[in-house]
């Protein structure tokens, strides 16, 4: 179990050698059972789809202003067991206390800007062709929505999805990956002792066998009138193809494979910083992080000297210890994958700069790892690396850089540093992607629309866009026909 400053956060997690319809929730760094949560079924499932319909209509009845000042209060309250929070987080994800932190704060942050931005689901007036006639438009809540959320990110991607939609009127079932529900489980317990009736925020926690049923009856139970999911593209195509029959709203943030270019006449050393931050960051375990590196060649050799140095100073740990940067990766399977995705391109060329193989310290922690000579014919260019290797590529023209960030099926996000004034507005313009971080690598902000285009998803989260996915637009035609 967790020592925790309020062990009520986690009344649903059981001690490690319960039985029953349980699965336990380890800790990536070390492999110790935290206990144990609930198995829910498709039955559990459809339960909470039945009761968040039956909690919504009066939810959506409250004023959007009473409605804001719950989720003014839940905002509140994840900054005043800030401390609890991260060590959850951290205890089941893997990233460093520090970050863990960091994501807690940035949940927060949700929350308190849709407990404002729900007073701004504006309608419109509409001038008529006809003088006995009066148009006008009503935004009002969807209804029930759901969310799988990711195991990366546990807190603030959940926050993003259920601050739209509470701020919108609408309940939400929550479905959390199965490496860290806990923090699910204490962001709801949370929103309970903010105030949030019964009803409007259930957590539905299972295994990796249950999880692929849960996931279909959200697409499929009619009763769910928007599916939110952040994952793969490949678990996003399912989704996509299971929600047809009930042709319900999906906002998904899949895949990405994001670019982060360097010109010739970019800071460096601001650039080395950005690289490094964006690429190892959660241990290189985000869907916007440096994924392919592309540095001009007339600042190649001196970037990768700064960056290979800074890199082989990274600490790596548990998360919980002093001073630790890079965690351990969440499971074996991310370690396999990382470990092939190096394999395939020493194969083929690539050179090795730094790392390469699993760390020293076991289990799932992995050596950050720098390749260079790597083409577009390797796995790690084309794939989605999810680990703490950065591939380093060489360009010689903006036409040629352009080709090579473009050259994939995503388009989440993408990078770039330069202090040419007219090639930021050019180059940003070129690129192929839904987000584009310009001499900065943290691009995530409540106030700002995340989302892709291509294979990276539909819709958006945050921002002003973020509560549209939850809101239907209604049209009235007021008139006096004879």
């Amino acid at each position: 179990m967790i020592a925790l400053e309020y062990p009520d956060l986690l009344e649903a997690l059981l001690p490690a050698e319960s039985a029953g319809n349980t699965f336990a929730v380890a800790d990536p760094a070390t492999g110790e059972i935290l206990g144990r949560v609930t198995n829910n079924d498709v039955a559990a499932a459809r339960a909470a789809i039945q009761s968040a319909s039956a909690a919504q209509p009066a939810w959506a009845a409250h004023p959007a202003l009473a409605r804001g000042r719950i989720l003014r209060r839940l905002a509140e309250l994840l900054l005043q067991h800030q401390n609890d929070l991260a060590l959850i987080l951290t205890r089941e994800q893997g990233k460093p206390l520090s970050e863990a932190r960091g994501e807690i704060a940035f949940a927060a942050s949700f929350f308190e800007w849709f407990a404002e931005e729900g007073r701004r689901a504006y309608g419109e007036v509409i001038p008529a062709p006809q003088g006995d006639k009066r148009l006008l438009t009503i935004r009002q809540a969807a209804g029930v929505a759901a969310a799988i959320t990711p195991w990366n990110f546990p807190v603030s991607m959940l926050a993003r999805k259920a601050a739209a939609a509470l701020a919108a009127g609408c309940a939400m079932v929550i479905k959390p990956a199965e490496q860290t529900p806990l923090s699910a489980l204490a962001l709801a317990r949370l929103a309970r002792n903010a105030g949030l009736p019964d009803g409007l925020l259930p957590v539905i926690t299972a295994d990796r066998d249950n999880t692929p049923a849960i996931g279909e009856e959200f697409c499929r139970n009619p009763a769910v009138r928007v599916l939110s999911f952040t994952g793969s593209t490949r678990v996003g195509r399912q989704l996509i193809a299971q929600s047809a029959d009930s042709v319900k709203r999906l906002a998904l943030e899949l895949g990405g494979n994001a670019p982060f270019i360097v010109f010739g006449d970019a800071d460096l050393d601001a650039a080395v910083a950005g690289a490094l931050v964006s690429k190892f960051r959660n241990a290189g375990q985000t869907c916007v992080c440096a994924n392919r590196i592309l540095v001009h060649e007339s600042i190649f050799d001196t970037f990768a000297e700064k960056f290979v140095a800074a890199a082989a100073r990274l600490k790596v740990g548990n998360g919980l210890d002093a001073g630790v940067e890079q965690g351990p990766l969440i499971d074996a399977r991310a370690l396999e994958k990382v470990q092939a995705l190096v394999d395939d391109a020493i194969d083929k060329g690539a050179r090795l700069l730094l790392g390469g193989k699993p760390h020293a310290l076991g289990r799932t922690f992995y050596e950050p790892t720098v390749l260079t000579d790597v083409t577009p014919a390797m796995r790690v260019f084309q794939e989605e690396i999810f680990g703490p290797v950065a591939p380093l590529i060489r360009f010689s023209s903006e036409t040629e850089a352009a080709e090579l960030a473009n050259a994939t099926e995503a388009g989440l996000a993408a990078y770039f540093y330069s202090r040419d004034a007219q090639r930021i507005f050019r180059f940003a313009e070129v690129l192929q992607y839904g987000m584009v971080g310009i001499n900065s690598a943290m691009i995530s902000l409540p106030e700002a629309p995340f989302g892709g285009i291509r294979q990276s998803g539909l819709g958006r989260e945050g921002a002003r866009l973020g509560l549209e996915e939850y809101l239907d637009v209604k049209y009235l035609c007021i008139g006096q026909d004879q």
